[in-house]
């Protein structure tokens, strides 16, 4: 039976191991149910989206599925053989109302600095090979970004996809545009995993507040938002930074 190789952060192995879980059944099991997840996305087409959407887009916000739609216009003009992540990230930013907008802005992300930095990477037109393709489908990268987008909900314990999951699954991809573009301008994964759990944190406060009938202008919301983002992230800057003072000091270390 073939082998594969499974790397964990330090503290997840030695809790795996003092608890005794039975790894090789666990990994067999997740991955089984990935893989499903990432064949029906990469078979879906992303089409009447203004519907109930069933299969792998079942549980897709309507947010969402309006960037997915978005996406496809996007690949489509681009005359792009399938959508790729860059469309995905190109469409978050042209819906411009999501979750995951104010969550790069509270990382001091700015949107707009997101779409320059991806305008420089989308390839000219003469460039893309003339293929039969079908611009609604996902190509690789999209698809399993989507992927990690519902691993991230799941792991979260939500029973939806939204924006911010997408953007998750966006900055987790590793071979994408959309991926190369946020990791370059500071989107880490372990970051905006923080930023999204501070955000939805955030926002539910704010819903309840709002129930009590505090009514919130919506730049009072993001100032909200963006200080609990600020807030969750503060002690990892504040560790990076020492580690770069360790490292000025220690330049041979």
């Amino acid at each position: 039976m073939p082998k594969i190789n499974v790397y964990l952060p330090d503290e997840l192995a030695e809790a795996v191991k003092e608890v005794g879980v039975p790894v090789s059944a666990v990994c067999q099991r997740a991955l089984e149910q990935a893989v499903r997840r990432l064949t029906a996305i990469r078979e879906t087409v992303v089409a009447d989206l203004d519907k109930e959407p069933t299969g792998a887009l079942a549980h897709f916000t309507a947010r969402t599925r309006a960037v997915l739609e978005l996406a496809v216009e996007r690949a489509r003009e681009a005359g792009a053989p399938r959508m790729g992540t860059e469309h995905l990230l190109g469409a978050l930013l042209d819906e411009g109302t999501n979750l995951a907008l104010q969550v790069l802005r509270a990382m001091e992300i700015e949107p707009e600095q997101v779409g320059r930095d991806l305008s420089r990477r989308q390839p000219d037109r003469s460039e893309i090979a003339v293929a039969d393709g079908d611009p609604r489908r996902f190509d690789g990268p999209a698809a399993t970004a989507l992927e990690l987008a519902v691993t991230e909900a799941t792991a979260l314990g939500h029973n939806y996809i939204g924006c911010e999951h997408l953007l998750l699954g966006l900055a987790v991809e590793p071979d994408g545009v959309a991926g190369q573009v946020l990791r370059a301008l500071g989107a880490e994964p372990k970051l905006v995993r923080r930023a999204v759990t501070a955000a939805l944190a955030g926002y539910v406060h704010l819903r309840a507040e709002s129930g009590q009938g505090r009514q919130m202008a919506s730049t009072d919301v993001r100032e909200a938002l963006a200080a609990a983002v600020r807030a969750e992230l503060e002690p990892l800057n504040r560790r990076i930074a020492r580690l770069e003072e360790h490292l000025e000091l220690n330049p041979e270390g």
